[in-house]
């Protein structure tokens, strides 16, 4: 490995970075080791961890940040249009406290994507009614004053666009593509199981309420796989506030 590492410091070859090219050829002689009956030894097991987690994922136009937990921000809304898109639901509603990271990017490797995104749920779709969903966003909005930061808040995916009035405790606007949300409208959401288990205390509603018209169906078993399939069939992305949340006070 010492030799690889020496004669990699003179590579001219193109294409693939010189990084890249010295991680591959260690790790084929990392895995020839172990298959060879070295396993444990020679940090082999170290080195195959390490190329795991140096894996690049894709890479952001610029860095995507997530200052605070209980605001919308860039990272939140990239995360919850990556799951919308292309789906059969109509709005994704991603817990912000999903993400234990201030900003992501702009290189997405493995390990910075687990450390910004270490936690792993199944999706859930449900249809719900208008009302339904202005209780849910008032409930969180509210909350999100009350607790003092203390209380899960929601990346909303693009479209959708609630203005919540504390003083006077009503939504001043909650609209989807330009649209307001009228009370008995039909609307797809899609939540987090971990947020759909809590979602009286979360989000205001019964696990009936949401149950009422359809029960939830599971449409992605693992959140976490699909963003790491998705970022890497992306490049460039980018993401900016759009006011999909906002709070008068």
């Amino acid at each position: 490995i010492d030799l690889i590492r020496r004669e990699h410091d003179t590579d001219a070859r193109t294409g693939k970075n010189k990084r890249d090219h010295l991680l591959d050829d260690i790790t084929k002689v990392a895995l020839f080791l172990q298959r060879t009956g070295h396993k444990g030894h020679y940090g082999i097991d170290r080195l195959l961890a390490d190329r795991k987690y140096q894996k690049i994922l894709t890479t952001f136009a610029r860095p995507l940040r997530h200052p605070s937990r209980h605001e919308e921000t860039e990272l939140g809304n990239l995360f919850a249009d990556l799951l919308q898109v292309d789906s059969s639901f109509d709005i994704m509603m991603l817990g912000s406290g999903s993400f234990r990271g201030k900003q992501l990017g702009p290189v997405v490797d493995y390990r910075s994507f687990k450390e910004t995104y270490p936690f792993d749920n199944a999706i859930y779709m449900m249809p719900v009614k208008g009302k339904t969903f202005k209780k849910m966003c008032a409930h969180f909005l509210r909350q999100s004053v009350l607790s003092k930061g203390s209380s899960e808040y929601y990346a909303l995916s693009s479209g959708v666009c609630v203005t919540y009035d504390f003083n006077k405790d009503v939504l001043t606007r909650c609209s989807f593509h330009g649209s307001e949300i009228q009370e008995e409208d039909i609307l797809k959401i899609a939540l987090q199981e971990f947020h759909l288990n809590n979602c009286e205390e979360f989000l205001g509603v019964t696990n009936a309420e949401l149950s009422s018209l359809s029960a939830p169906v599971c449409v992605v078993r693992s959140d976490a796989s699909t963003y790491e399939e998705m970022l890497q069939n992306s490049f460039e992305s980018d993401s900016c506030i759009e006011g999909r949340t906002a709070i008068l006070r």
